[in-house]
């Protein structure tokens, strides 16, 4: 294992910690309250949300809201080293299992997302993300974004931030951080 990723690791087993307090301490919804208000400008726009895992912070409910006036997609593993596939989603769509423990839509159109909820381990306030470390979401942006415009919005619990985050010249930057406490907007 290099040093760098021996430094991931270590951040990521402390990111991991941290969100389960966070997690425990159930504040999920002013994030999500947070979030609603972060995404209301982008109504309209295709948006990708995510099928919450572990401790992970729940986006569901700003999804819900966010479907009833434009397409929703979650992310679909396709496999190692390949960028994020989307597949609509709505809040009563049927649900497969996919890779990882997370749902996602039996079926429905392949749509690209234009702003993406992405879920994470830490956070830091220069929009720095720690993500499982597969490089799924990092592959994806960069995608998009050479396609595009492309906004990212971390979602997380503000015990998720991070003073300092091992990051590499391939780790994509957040557009915006949106925690319970504040909603941290970079560039």
């Amino acid at each position: 294992m290099s040093d760098l990723a021996a430094i991931k690791a270590a951040a990521r087993k402390a990111g991991f910690e941290r969100r389960k307090v966070a997690h425990e301490a159930a504040h999920g919804e002013l994030a999500a309250a947070r979030l609603l208000e972060f995404l209301e400008p982008h109504a309209g726009q295709t948006i990708s949300g995510y099928m919450p895992i572990r401790t992970e912070i729940d986006p569901w409910p700003v999804m819900a809201r966010m479907a009833m006036g434009g397409f929703v997609v979650v992310p679909v593993i396709e496999g190692a080293g390949k960028p994020l596939k989307f597949r609509q989603w709505t809040p009563d769509c049927e649900m497969v299992a996919g890779p990882f423990g997370a749902p996602v839509p039996a079926d429905g159109a392949w749509l690209e997302p234009e702003v993406l909820i992405v879920p994470l381990v830490a956070f830091d306030r220069s929009g720095g993300r720690l993500g499982y470390g597969g490089g799924f979401y990092d592959r994806t942006l960069q995608m998009l974004r050479e396609r595009r415009p492309t906004v990212a919005v971390g979602f997380a619990y503000e015990g998720q931030e991070a003073d300092e985050l091992p990051l590499e010249p391939t780790d994509q930057p957040l557009d915006a951080i949106v925690t319970e406490r504040e909603t941290l907007v970079f560039g």
